[in-house]
C-alpha cells in the first residue's frame, strides 16, 4: 500500500464522496481521529455509511434516516467488520468527520486530522480482523504524515460525541501499534 501525492491509498477500495475541501494552507496533518458509525442504528454491513458519505442515502428507507436528510459529512476511511478498508477523501483533503471539535486549544480538528471511522458502535465489541486493519493503515498513515496524537471522536467533541465509544479497546489498539514498531 502507497499513497499517491494526494493522498489516495493503493490496495484499498475507493468510493469518492464529494464531502471534502481543501485543508487550510500550511497545514499539515498531526491528529488521526477514530471514530464509529452503523446504519441503521447497531446493524452491519449495509450500505447505509456509504451512501450517506456520498449523498446518496434514501432518507425514507428506514425511520433513523430522517434526522439524516441534508448531512453532508465524510471520513477518509471506513473498517468494515471484516477489516476491509474503503478511502472516500484523499489525504490530502479535509475530510468532513469532526464537526465542531477542538483539541489542545486548536478548534477545526478537520483542518489538520485524518478521519477513520470503524464499522460499528458503543454497545458491541469491534472484530478482531478491525483492529488489524486499523494498526496497518495507522502505521501507513504515520509513516506518511507527522501524526503527533490519536484520538477519538468523543476526546474532540466531549459531551456531543461518544465514539468510537466503550468497546473500543483502546490498549490493545497501542499494543498492536507498538508490537509492530518494535
Amino acid at each position: 500500500m502507497k499513497f499517491d501525492p494526494s493522498g489516495w491509498l493503493s490496495g484499498v477500495r475507493r468510493i469518492a464522496s464529494p464531502n471534502f475541501d481543501a485543508r487550510p494552507v500550511q497545514t499539515s496533518v498531526s491528529l488521526l481521529v477514530i471514530h464509529s458509525i452503523s446504519l441503521p442504528p447497531d446493524e452491519f454491513g449495509g450500505p447505509g455509511v456509504r451512501h450517506l458519505f456520498t449523498n446518496t442515502l434514501d432518507c425514507g428507507a428506514h425511520p433513523y434516516y430522517a434526522q439524516l436528510a441534508g448531512v453532508r459529512v465524510s471520513a477518509h476511511f471506513l473498517i468494515g467488520r471484516d477489516g476491509g478498508i474503503t478511502q472516500f477523501v484523499p489525504c490530502g483533503s479535509r475530510a468532513w468527520h469532526a464537526g465542531v471539535s477542538v483539541w489542545q486549544g486548536r478548534e477545526r480538528c478537520n483542518d489538520f486530522s485524518i478521519g477513520i471511522e470503524l464499522e460499528g458502535c458503543d454497545s458491541m465489541p469491534f472484530e478482531s480482523a478491525q483492529y488489524a486493519a486499523l494498526s496497518r493503515l495507522t502505521r501507513r498513515l504515520r509513516r506518511k504524515y507527522p501524526i503527533r496524537h490519536i484520538v477519538g471522536h468523543a476526546d474532540i467533541a466531549p459531551g456531543r460525541k461518544t465514539d468510537p465509544g466503550p468497546t473500543f479497546d483502546w490498549a490493545l489498539y497501542f499494543r498492536m501499534l507498538d508490537r509492530s514498531s518494535a
